[in-house]
């Protein structure tokens, strides 16, 4: 097997910023999230290390923001320590993932056997997890870690709830408050055989090849494309421990799992 590993990584952190008007941040500076510290390491420079030294990976490729200025931004903060790495870093997708990792599929070399998809956002990946993956993928053409859903699942509207009742006057001149929004339940979810699906996915490569030739290409993961073809998807064991960095409160947890700390010196975009 001869793994080439795609990262995307053009997003604009909008969910992680959500909440960010905070006492720390007041004016609610749009960051990024794997600019964030993890001991001394960007989320980024952990994630591409998850895959740079296996025996496997013969390739790492992330896909970077779309915008010229985004990019240029970019490759201030990251390149030097991706080119260290040894990763290839190429233009993403405008506005979809997808599009990210159909630019970085025209970077793959031409020997790869297999394309493993990766998020920018999961620096916490366990070794065993990505072993378990690829060892699968060396019997099955489309793996996917997967974990059981053990919450109760529950549908709500789509529409929230008028709370006038809570209204804070100064945060509706402010804008603020319409991150938390209340929802009326809807229904309840069966969640029997249901899974949460994480990443790395990894796929034979004429296979990928194949689902991102098709015509329509929304999906929220990789596997829904290969899937749409009719396909065999295997899913393997997956880890609770492989969160994906998405809002600003999985900051903390995510340090936990990884035993690193907060940086002691304030944060440079917070020092103004």
């Amino acid at each position: 097997m001869k793994i080439a590993v795609i990262i995307p990584a053009a997003g604009m952190s909008s969910r992680y910023n959500a909440n960010n008007a905070d006492g720390d941040d007041p004016l609610g500076m749009s960051r990024s999230k794997l600019d964030e510290d993890l001991g001394g390491k960007t989320v980024l420079q952990r994630t591409v290390e998850l895959f740079n030294t296996h025996e496997l990976v013969y390739q790492v490729i992330v896909a970077g923001p779309h915008d010229p200025d985004a990019m240029s931004t970019f490759k201030l903060r990251h390149a030097d320590r991706l080119n260290l790495l040894g990763a290839e870093l190429v233009v993403g997708g405008e506005r979809e993932r997808w599009q990210s990792v159909q630019s970085a599929l025209e970077a793959v070399n031409d020997d790869a056997t297999h394309i493993a998809i990766h998020d920018a956002a999961r620096p916490a990946t366990p070794p065993e997890l990505i072993d378990r993956v690829f060892d699968a993928a060396s019997r099955f053409d489309a793996v996917i870690p997967v974990v059981p859903v053990s919450d109760t699942l529950k549908r709500v509207s789509s529409d929230p709830i008028d709370d006038k009742s809570e209204a804070d006057p100064l945060a509706a001149i402010l804008g603020a408050g319409e991150s938390n929004p209340m929802h009326e339940v809807a229904e309840q979810v069966d969640r029997t055989n249901l899974v949460k699906v994480q990443t790395p996915q990894i796929f034979r490569i004429e296979l990928i090849t194949r689902a991102y030739a098709q015509d329509d290409l929304s999906s929220t993961d990789d596997a829904g494309l290969v899937e749409r073809l009719g396909e065999q998807v295997v899913t393997v064991v997956g880890d609770e421990r492989n969160m994906k960095l998405t809002r600003s409160g999985d900051l903390p947890i995510l340090r936990a799992i990884m035993k690193v700390h907060e940086p002691k010196a304030r944060a440079s975009h917070k020092k103004f």
